[in-house]
């Protein structure tokens, strides 16, 4: 008992024992303040300062641009900072279009005086500014052109809607739309009157022929249910209709739903 609280005392005493013997050493800040001192630029900030995003370049070098698909560094050029150019760049990745010049003037981060300055060198091609609004565009058969057309639709989207279209084998019906990143229901109701689906054009999956391999693109099955569907063609055989994608107990009535329309069991 007394070896035991020898050692609870040589414990609990150890630190303060460490802290004794041992001294921190004391930080000379003077090397430190004279680095500081030799960093800072002639305006008295730091080089790291004028790397904010809130930093304008103070000889901008105005000259005729498209806003559309502009480079960072060319709107860097125009004399706009990089949180401007972020939103911007956020803005076009969302889909957004310029279509006529008073449409930059609605990016909440271009000042009006950005406006004012930048407003005589804006060059926007007839084909963004006559571009038809009100076209009804299929969206199945539609390239990646075409569907630039759309007005909310840029290039970002139109790949997205491309991609996606691919990987279902296309659309059965526009509200699909709302399954692509990006495409939430306050943009589906601003492009659902300008488009159009034709369930023709729709590639169907041979379900008594395919594989596990050539079924993983498509969206709506996980991995479980493809290797279900095959592995129970290999079982029973083939199959005659949806009623036998039924007897699948991972597949619930609202999977079988969706996959209906892409399903051919010729």
């Amino acid at each position: 008992m007394v070896v035991m609280l020898i050692i609870i005392a040589l414990i609990i005493a150890a630190p303060y024992i460490v802290h004794y013997f041992h001294h921190e050493p004391v930080m000379d800040l003077k090397d430190f303040n004279k680095a500081v001192a030799q960093l800072k630029g002639a305006n008295g900030t730091l080089d790291g300062d004028n790397a904010s995003d809130d930093a304008k370049n103070p000889n901008p070098t105005l000259f005729k641009f498209d806003p559309n698909n502009l480079s960072a560094d060319q709107w860097a050029k125009l004399g706009l900072s990089g949180k401007q150019i972020s939103v911007l760049k956020n803005y076009e990745a969302k889909g957004g279009r310029f279509y006529t010049k008073t449409d930059l003037q609605k990016i909440y981060s271009i000042t009006p005086e950005d406006y004012k300055r930048l407003e005589p060198y804006i060059n926007l091609p007839g084909e963004y500014i006559n571009k038809k609004t009100d076209e009804v565009v299929e969206i199945n058969s539609a390239d990646s052109a075409k569907l630039t057309q759309i007005k909310g639709i840029g290039a970002g989207f139109a790949s997205r809607i491309i991609k996606y279209r691919t990987q279902l084998g296309g659309f059965v019906k526009k509200e699909q739309l709302m399954e692509i990143y990006g495409i939430d229901t306050a943009k589906y109701h601003e492009l659902a009157p300008h488009v159009s689906v034709n369930a023709t054009h729709i590639h169907k999956i041979h379900i008594n022929t395919v594989t596990v391999d050539e079924l993983r693109p498509f969206p709506y099955l996980n991995f479980k249910q493809m290797n279900a569907i095959v592995e129970y063609r290999k079982q029973h055989g083939d199959y005659h209709s949806m009623e036998d994608l039924h007897q699948i107990v991972i597949l619930d009535a609202e999977i079988l739903r969706k996959i209906a329309p892409y399903l051919t069991f010729k």
